[in-house]
């Protein structure tokens, strides 16, 4: 990671997606308000009554399901690395999720501000850690790898 790329600004929800492929119902994100490619980013997510688990998870008391949760920061995280000109648009692969913390129940209305940090990226393998506040309070973080599996491949001994 010793390239220094220009930081991006303001990245909506459309552009998101040119970086990568998750889409409706399970794409997330808001706006990516900055992202400093190989290092850093903060997002934003709004959350509203309408959002389509909300009527089931749960219709006398509506939260945020967890695995949800999870995925925003996953959403998150993975533009570290994503924003990376040669990386954009790929596939993206769970390896590891560790030290995950759940802090605060979020409820329609709130707002999620994720930070997330690019720790290490090796032969396609991300790692790193994300955290998300709500009303300033922590209200969940984890630790992530995450592989590139068009990167990994370059990799991977060839046989005779």
């Amino acid at each position: 990671m010793t390239d220094k790329y220009e930081p991006i600004y303001n990245i909506d929800a459309y552009e998101i997606q040119q970086y990568q492929q998750n889409r409706y119902p399970l794409f997330f994100l808001d706006v990516v308000e900055e992202v400093i490619p190989g290092e850093y980013v903060r997002a934003r997510k709004n959350f509203t009554y309408n959002e389509w688990y909300f009527p089931a998870h749960f219709a006398d008391e509506p939260n945020v399901p967890g695995f949800v949760q999870l995925e925003i920061l996953a959403q998150s995280f993975i533009m570290t690395f994503l924003s990376i000109p040669e990386h954009k648009g790929k596939k993206t692969a769970f390896l590891d999720v560790d030290n995950l913390r759940m802090r605060k129940k979020i409820v329609p209305g709130d707002t999620m501000i994720i930070e997330g940090f690019l720790k290490s990226f090796r032969r396609g393998v991300a790692q790193g850690h994300a955290e998300a506040k709500v009303n300033g309070e922590p209200a969940l973080s984890a630790d992530f790898k995450i592989a590139l599996p068009d990167v990994m491949r370059d990799f991977v001994p060839k046989t005779k």
